[in-house]
């Protein structure tokens, strides 16, 4: 197991943490858009975790596996989201804090 297993590693945390994000601004605010990405964040994750196992225990595959977390990161960034902040801080947007929207029932859904 070499040092790239680390970075596949890392890069897993970052695809669960960017799909958590997006499944909690979706829950706050009943966006289309954040639907969308909270669904494909899970075949994304799969990916990415694939591409972890790939790069940990295939010594000669460990490029391919870390290509395969870094094509989940890429893809997962590929989708459309509204925009739902308005000047909040670094911290808030980090965290994914969106206002909450009362009737999330009247929207429409994909």
């Amino acid at each position: 197991m070499s040092y790239l297993a680390y970075v596949a590693g890392f890069g897993v945390a970052v695809t669960v943490f960017l799909w958590l994000r997006d499944l909690r601004i979706f829950y706050r605010t009943g966006l289309p858009g954040y639907r969308k990405a909270a669904y494909r964040g899970v075949p994304f994750t799969a990916l990415a975790l694939l591409g972890f196992f790939v790069t940990a225990y295939a010594e000669a595959w460990e490029y391919l596996g870390l290509g395969l977390v870094l094509l989940a990161l890429y893809l997962q960034g590929r989708v459309e989201r509204e925009n739902v902040w308005h000047g909040e801080s670094a911290r808030e947007r980090f965290f994914g804090s969106a206002e909450r929207t009362k009737d999330k029932g009247s929207r429409k859904r994909l």
